[in-house]
């Protein structure tokens, strides 16, 4: 293979390095595992069959390149050693292999940084599961791709064409009222009336920018303490939660809530009973949670970069009530998205591509450095295949996100659908307050929870109509 025209990462994909940098505990990769049916592939098969694969995905065979005193963004450039068995990796879990030992060694692969030397990914083979199943972890570095894109590149590891659902992309814009769709018109009226709209547009836009920027920048270097932020050490746990997606679209269609509203209320309740159990305080501004947003366009889905901007809306745990909750999460996003939060952020990483590499290099890792205490967590929300697939002719039982932690974020929740199951990935650091797996039971519990609910509105509604027709 020909070396290409060597890509630079932008601001952000570098950012992730330069985060990375700022705390030798930190690891800033994100992962998915694969549970398949069995048998396991012999490691050989297994290694040959990733190399042809990975080798259709650019990044993979391509090393960083940096320069010296930052004069410029680090550079992809192809790596002319690539060997894909430094990449390939071969490992079992402990007996009896249930899902407490997979996740065990879900944790060890995630602790450990990658290789800067060589392509930022690795894939490991786990066998010895119960069932006769196996496993595949797929592990990436955050410079390389977000959710979507690294998403994206498992499918190319699977069989044949694998279908992505992705979510419509929510436009930050206001409209701006302006014609789109045919020829100017000649009335100097519409011209005047045109460049008002689109000049009031803009001033609307600009105000929502500059507000949503102050949001950020605001909650992000509060002083207010959260009780489960703090620094991280160099080990980590792991749990994970599957509910049942249609279940979960039965709540959203009973409530007029989305996919992400129900996950965070469950995300919301699990973190809500672990305070109580503890005696924490439950007050409005406990856990101020950050929510990635992507940006990308339809077109874009393939890319392997980063295209996100961020929200920071406090999740509800003062809310005992589950149906209060639901709806206290769907406002608050409503709000987070008509605030310009994401949109500030889009502008914020758009303009540091303008700016001298050096310099935006330099300020981000100060700002890593700093003692962030005004987030306590982050939840993540990627799309995965929309009907089963298969690697090597195994099918793929469940899916399971991974995310990262750094910068005092000492839990991390990733949500990803597959198929008729909606799971959610909880890593954390070893010594956090809430172990993942804790949430992620909490998690399963908030769901049935709004499940049960949602029965019972169901059933009061029946009985009312029920009691009309009798009156009638």
């Amino acid at each position: 293979m020909t070396a290409g025209k060597p890509e630079r990462l932008s601001a952000l994909d570098a950012g992730f390095l330069q985060a990375e940098d700022s705390d030798r505990h930190t690891s800033l990769a994100i992962g998915a595992v694969a549970v398949l049916e069995g048998p396991a592939p012999d490691v050989e098969s297994f290694a040959s069959t990733i190399d042809v694969r990975v080798r259709q995905l650019p990044r993979c065979t391509q090393v960083l390149r940096t320069h010296p005193f930052d004069t410029s963004a680090p550079e992809w450039v192809h790596d002319d050693a690539f060997e894909v068995r430094h990449h390939v990796r071969h490992t079992a879990a402990a007996a009896p292999g249930d899902d407490a030992a997979l996740y065990c060694v879900v944790a060890e692969v995630m602790e450990r940084r990658l290789d800067r030397d060589r392509p930022l990914w690795e894939c490991w083979l786990v066998d010895g599961l119960a069932d006769g199943r196996w496993a595949l972890v797929v592990k990436v570095h955050h410079s390389v791709a977000d959710g979507i894109a690294a998403s994206t590149m498992f499918s190319a590891l699977c069989d044949g064409a694998s279908i992505v659902e992705y979510p419509p992309h929510e436009s930050d814009h206001p409209s701006d009222g302006a014609r789109h769709d045919g020829l100017p018109t000649m009335n100097p009226l519409s011209w005047l009336t045109g460049a008002w709209n689109v000049s009031l547009a803009t001033a609307r836009s600009a105000w929502r920018v500059s507000s949503g920027a102050a949001q950020i920048a605001t909650r992000i270097l509060s002083p207010q303490s959260q009780a489960m932020a703090g620094p991280l050490t160099a080990m980590r746990r792991y749990g994970a939660a599957s509910v049942s997606l249609a279940d979960v679209k039965s709540i959203c269609h009973r409530f007029d809530v989305t996919v992400n509203d129900v996950a965070l209320a469950a995300i919301t309740d699990a973190f809500r009973e672990a305070m109580v159990r503890r005696d924490e305080p439950t007050r409005s501004d406990s856990l101020r949670t950050l929510v990635p947003v992507s940006v990308r366009r339809p077109d874009e889905l393939h890319l392997p970069d980063n295209r996100v901007s961020v929200m920071l809306p406090l999740l509800p745990v003062d809310i005992a009530d589950p149906l209060e909750r639901l709806r206290a999460v769907h406002n608050r996003m409503t709000q987070s998205k008509a605030s310009g939060q994401s949109r500030a952020g889009s502008l914020a990483v758009a303009a540091s591509n303008l700016l001298p590499f050096a310099l935006t290099a330099w300020t981000v890792r100060l700002l890593t450095r700093l003692p962030q205490r005004g987030v306590a967590t982050v939840a993540t929300n990627v799309p995965g295949p929309r009907t089963r697939v298969t690697v090597m002719g195994r099918a793929v039982q469940s899916l399971l996100p991974i995310p990262p932690i750094a910068l005092n974020l000492r839990i991390g929740i990733a949500i990803t659908s597959y198929a008729d199951e909606l799971t959610f990935g909880v890593i954390g650091d070893f010594d956090a307050t809430v172990s993942p797996e804790e949430l992620a039971n909490g998690i399963r519990e908030g769901v049935e929870r709004l499940v049960s609910v949602t029965k019972a509105c169901r059933r009061s509604r029946r009985a009312g109509n029920q009691l009309l027709l009798l009156i009638s």
